[in-house]
């Protein structure tokens, strides 16, 4: 199966404001069809505006819509608002489009200072599962009811944390591994019109696996990300963007697999 990325696209893509959320919002535009509406999620404004500046720079003809949220606290009537203001009145039930794609991409590492039976903060866990499985399971669910009939890509950006455990990735490691098996049950589910895909980036050279290196407590982890940065063999987000692409166009997977960039 070829996944034709070249469509009349509604594509959503949260975390969009750096990182590898910036890269794969701009080189998946450059693959879209004229007409198609790119809508990018995230906190920081002055970021989500880089994104979109860079977005238009393309020429494809794209509506570019922009939104700030704080996904620790989102809630249900907030991504619903996000979709129909992202949308003309003559696209309000999503029905002219070729394709609803949506990235699933924000989230947050945790904290990487404690061992997992020191993490006893009920509160801290419950803001970090907010920002990462409630809140991507919530805007999941509202983009399903707006397109319905449409055919669905859904891509969940994953971990091998989600499938191996870390010493003091706890936040991290579980969360991951939540929404790795959400997005297996919605592969099982929805068989009719949508693929599903988990896609494990890799160590990616970003603020994330800087605060993991300087922060873990786990000695090893540490080392290996700056043994990797100080030989420059850690991924960018422009190399990982590139395979995840290539992976989507080859369709070489099935609904719901777990495909990571060593694969």
């Amino acid at each position: 199966m070829v996944l034709d990325l070249e469509q009349k696209t509604y594509f959503l893509i949260t975390g969009a404001s750096r990182g590898i959320g910036q890269t794969m919002a701009i080189q998946i535009a450059a693959k879209l069809k004229a007409g198609s509406v790119v809508v990018l999620l995230a906190r920081s404004v002055d970021g989500l505006n880089k994104t979109k500046l860079a977005i238009e720079a393309l020429k494809k003809d794209l509506k570019v819509c922009i939104f700030s949220i704080d996904l620790t606290k989102a809630k249900e009537s907030e991504f619903e608002e996000i979709l129909h203001h992202s949308l003309s009145d003559s696209d309000e039930e999503g029905k002219n489009f070729e394709r609803a794609f949506i990235i699933h991409n924000a989230g947050s590492v945790g904290d990487v200072s404690k061992r997992a039976v020191d993490v006893s903060d009920t509160s801290a866990w419950t803001e970090y599962y907010h920002l990462n499985l409630f809140s991507t399971v919530s805007l999941n669910c509202e983009f399903y009811r707006k397109f319905i009939g449409v055919p669905k890509l859904v891509v969940n950006l994953s971990s091998k944390c989600g499938i191996e455990p870390f010493a003091s990735m706890s936040f991290y490691c579980s969360g991951k591994a939540a929404r790795d098996m959400y997005f297996r049950v919605l592969a099982v589910e929805e068989t009719k019109d949508s693929i599903v895909l988990n896609y494990a980036p890799g160590a990616i050279d970003t603020d994330m696996t800087e605060l993991v290196q300087k922060e873990t407590i786990n000695e090893d982890l540490s080392a290996a990300f700056k043994q990797q940065r100080d030989t420059k063999t850690m991924l960018t987000t422009t190399e990982t963007t590139a395979k995840f692409i290539s992976i989507l166009e080859s369709g070489n997977f099935n609904s719901g697999d777990h495909v990571d960039y060593w694969d």
